[in-house]
Formats: C-alpha cells, structure tokens, sequence
C-alpha cells in the first residue's frame, strides 16, 4: 500500500499545526485518548501528530480523520490568513509584536 505524507489539512487545503491540534482539543477540553476514539486512531499516532515542530505531518487518511473527528466536535481550523465565516468563539494566533 504506498502512504502519501502530507502536510495541510485535506478539505481547506490550509495547514494545520500542531499547536492548532492541541489547541483544539483543549477548547473542547478533550484529552488525547478521546480524540484517538474519536478518529479511529491511536494515542501513540495522535502523540505523534501533536509531536510534529510546525505543522503536522501523517498519513492522509489519518490527517483527515483527526480533521473529521475535531470538526465534527464543533472545531473550525483557520488556516493562515483565512478568515472565520461561521462565528462562534474561538482563538487565534496573531504574528507576534517585535519588541524594541
């Protein structure tokens, strides 16, 4: 079976971090167990997607069904840039502020 690794969230064509995973799962105050119930995977592979520096990178049958479990959750990834269409409350993280 040949895996494909890619490095963007499969229905936005945005990346998706690792920081927006964790970021995620701690606005639905989920645990990364329930998140691999939620996804079909395992712990050890959602630790490993978190794990990733930047943006996440996996399997493009695991990456979409970790999206698919968090959307389905109520979570909408922004990727950069993008704007929010569908309200809601939310987090984002802005460029940070060069300091004199």
């Amino acid at each position: 079976m040949d895996e494909q690794i890619i490095t963007y969230d499969i229905e936005s064509k945005q990346m998706i971090t690792a920081a927006q995973m964790r970021a995620a799962r701690a606005l639905l105050g989920m645990d990364q167990k329930t998140l691999a119930e939620l996804s079909g995977l395992s712990v050890p592979t959602i630790q490993r997607m978190e794990a990733s520096d930047g943006t996440v990178r996996g399997v493009v049958g695991s990456l979409t069904k970790v999206v698919e479990a968090l959307e389905g959750a109520g979570i909408e990834l922004i990727g950069e840039g993008a704007a929010s269409h569908s309200g809601g409350r939310g987090v984002r993280l802005k460029s940070p502020v060069p300091r004199p």
